[in-house]
């Protein structure tokens, strides 16, 4: 393996962790509720400012990342709480257009509470580039992949109790209240997982590409799209479609040029699409004729 392919594959694994977090929390959100949350990335830009200012406060890294999370997770609760759960009848379009507006406002709230300026957060630790196969990679890239590893072995799909809550509830919502489950419950921490999970990785990727009002646009675009290239609904194919979609990013910058990175990465998704229309790992549907 070349040094330069294993630099571009590094690099790719690094910021694909970070899409597979992002799609993960549209998948937790689809298997409860059916509906895409189109303010995902706006979670993931509350992570990332909300640490980088709480840092500049003079709190412990650790105890602002977790200020952070808790800040996004109570913001997705009442996200769901005030908006989704009060239109719950609603066609599921409808909901979505909510969840865009929701996005609307939260950027321009960020934009006023902290500034447009963009910021950078201190590596957790150290800055120092490690050698691999002749290949450089960033301590930072290590906790961002490793985090995200952690992340999926704790919350994998069917393999929880709140996992199979969420697939049941995606299922058959009437089926999963006569088995006990709390639907109501279900949703509501389907919206805090999903913010909470965003926040994480903004505060996971800010010390590498740094950190402003308006980053949450591109990157809750790159989840949306990891999140259908593995299959919406599924969190394997979350995780899988982030992987896939950072790596041929990367590849494409470093074999093609980084002003077409984005093009390539999405021509890709839909030539997969058009053969595979449920993704990577979506269900596969037949019509009976």
């Amino acid at each position: 393996m070349s040094a330069p392919f294993l630099q571009f594959l590094l690099a790719g694994l690094t910021i694909g962790a970070i899409y597979a977090l992002v799609a993960l929390g549209f998948s937790i959100i689809y298997n409860a509720s059916q509906v895409i949350n189109f303010a995902q990335g706006e979670f993931v830009m509350i992570g990332g400012m909300a640490t980088v200012s709480l840092a500049g406060a003079g709190w412990p890294l650790p105890a602002a990342i977790a200020g952070a999370v808790l800040l996004a997770a109570a913001i997705g609760l009442a996200l769901e709480k005030l908006a989704v759960d009060t239109a719950r009848k609603a066609p599921v379009v409808t909901l979505i257009i909510i969840t865009i507006g929701a996005s609307i406002l939260l950027r321009g709230a960020a934009a006023i509470l902290w500034d447009k300026n963009v910021h950078a957060l201190a590596a957790f630790s150290g800055d120092a580039p490690l050698n691999i196969g002749g290949a450089t990679i960033v301590p930072q890239s290590l906790w961002v992949v490793g985090t995200a590893l952690a992340i999926v072995v704790v919350l994998f799909f069917g393999r929880t109790l709140l996992g199979k809550a969420l697939l049941a509830t995606s299922h058959n919502r009437v089926a999963a209240q006569l088995v006990g489950i709390n639907v109501r419950h279900v949703l509501l921490a389907s919206f805090g997982i999903s913010a909470a999970l965003g926040a994480i990785a903004g505060a996971l990727v800010a010390p590498i590409t740094f950190t402003s009002w308006d980053i949450g646009v591109m990157l809750g675009l790159k989840g949306f799209a990891a999140a259908i290239l593995g299959g919406m609904g599924s969190g394997p194919g979350a995780v899988l479609g982030g992987l896939v979609l950072g790596i041929a990013e990367a590849m494409g910058a470093g074999y093609v040029s980084s002003a077409y990175k984005d093009a390539i990465a999405f021509v890709g998704i839909l030539a997969v699409l058009f053969f595979l229309p449920g993704g990577l790992l979506g269900r596969r549907s037949a019509d009976r004729v």
